[in-house]
């Protein structure tokens, strides 16, 4: 049975298939509560996912023992929160059909088709916000439950939506023998999402969270395909990470050559002209020049 070895090369044996919570439980109840996720064979997986063999285990807590920021832990925050965004707009604009949500280098996004006729801006941010509030507060577990594929698909077919039927045939034929989703909560009563994973336990464990902007996608990235809505947020274990990132965010902005190129007056933007077609005026023009001397 499961022999699980942890990164001090301590051993600990079960004599039953286990869970990365279950060790964590087993070491003291304040790893237990700190745990995220957990590493089995360098491969991130939920808290809950079941050992079975021998394995090499290392517990994901929102920061490293040198007390940095998790890399891992901020992956499964932010994928965990793309689902809370999902359901609160589903929630807000009712037949708004869900493409995909990764996790990215800085937050997360969501694509999204929203009916005909139905529109989102920043404007909408502050009511989407509130109401993913309200599910991180409801602590609601995220629950994974898996489907063969071909009753999968059925489901899917049934449920009309040909983004996830068309991510579950990609996912098949990457060689998936079973589709997998996660209910925010209980399956077959809360809103859910086909996915493969893995999540944070629970929407309590959100620490905190925002969301940034808007942008125009297209299905597959082809601009002869469906045009979708890219919601994009970011999430951290706590609200000081988050603000030292919006920090940092509004620093690099000030410092982005089209701020500073306009407040030097260097060049301006003229969108009757051309979307992203500088206009250099005499002092841009100077500028530019002197760069090409040195070139």
């Amino acid at each position: 049975m499961p022999r699980i070895t942890l990164p001090d090369g301590s051993e600990r044996n079960y004599d039953a298939p286990t869970s990365a919570f279950e060790v964590a439980s087993d070491i003291g109840p304040g790893l237990a509560k700190a745990a995220l996720g957990a590493i089995v064979n360098d491969e991130l997986v939920d808290l809950s996912a079941p050992i079975t063999g021998d394995c090499q285990l290392s517990l994901v807590t929102a920061k490293t023992r040198e007390g940095d920021v998790d890399t891992n832990a901020l992956e499964m925050i932010r994928h965990s929160t793309a689902h809370v965004m999902a359901e609160a707009i589903s929630r807000l604009f009712p037949g708004t059909q869900l493409v995909y949500g990764p996790p990215v280098d800085q937050g997360f996004y969501y694509d999204m088709a929203f009916p005909e006729g139905t529109t989102i801006s920043s404007e909408d941010f502050p009511k989407i916000e509130a109401e993913m509030k309200k599910i991180i507060k409801e602590d609601r577990p995220f629950t994974r439950y898996e489907m063969p594929v071909e009753s999968g698909l059925v489901k899917l077919q049934e449920e009309g939506s040909k983004y996830k039927i068309d991510n579950a045939e990609r996912a098949i034929k990457a060689g998936s023998a079973q589709l997998s989703w996660y209910a925010n909560g209980t399956p077959g009563e809360d809103w859910e999402d086909l996915c493969r994973g893995p999540h944070i336990p629970s929407t309590g464990k959100i620490g905190a969270f925002k969301i940034m902007n808007l942008a125009s996608s297209y299905w597959h990235g082809d601009e002869n395909s469906d045009r979708l809505t890219r919601v994009y947020g970011t999430a951290f274990a706590d609200k000081k990470q988050l603000a030292a990132h919006l920090e940092r965010m509004e620093e690099a902005r000030k410092r982005d050559h089209r701020v500073l190129g306009k407040q030097l007056r260097l060049f301006h933007i003229d969108e009757k002209v051309g979307q992203g077609l500088i206009l250099w005026t005499p002092n841009g023009s100077a500028v530019r020049q002197e760069l090409m001397n040195f070139i």
